[in-house]
């Protein structure tokens, strides 16, 4: 009878032990832009009704500035589009979980304008903004241009 009561004690008290969990492994916090690009070229609210049309680059150049503090990354882009009509557009996104910016360049033409087929050419460089810690790799039109680290 003294074995039965102890036994019974015994699982009374266990009950009431925590059962052990494990420790959650921490995870490191998803890639963001802190401070936003420097870019005369991003998409509008007048853009919508404008058909999307080609850009051809022709060079495109990835450099850090170190005029900055911290330093910041700087897109150069050398092309041409299709008519003297057409408006250039570059379109940043934020970045993935991978660490990758995708840049759009494409231009933009008000289809109800008469146009002559004059190709136009543009030279110009973006400043990207600055980023959470990380090292980030920029994709222009899915060609992979370059890679940065942020600090």
């Amino acid at each position: 009878m003294r074995s039965a009561y102890l036994f019974l004690c015994a699982i009374l008290i266990s009950a009431c032990v925590p059962i052990p969990t494990p420790e959650p492994t921490p995870t490191a916090a998803p890639p963001y832009r802190i401070t936003p690009n420097e870019n005369p070229f991003e998409p509008k609210i007048e853009d919508t009704g404008r058909q999307t049309a080609s850009v051809t680059l022709t060079s495109v150049g990835f450099s850090e500035s170190y005029g900055f503090t911290p330093p910041r990354a700087v897109l150069a882009l050398v092309g041409y589009m299709p008519s003297v009509c057409n408006e250039l557009r570059v379109n940043i996104n934020p970045p993935d979980e991978q660490y990758r910016i995708f840049v759009e360049v494409y231009s933009l033409i008000n289809p109800d304008v008469e146009c002559d087929n004059v190709f136009q050419q543009f030279e110009t460089s973006i400043l990207l903004g600055t980023y959470s810690p990380g090292r980030y790799y920029v994709w222009i039109n899915d060609a992979l241009a370059g890679d940065f680290v942020s600090y």
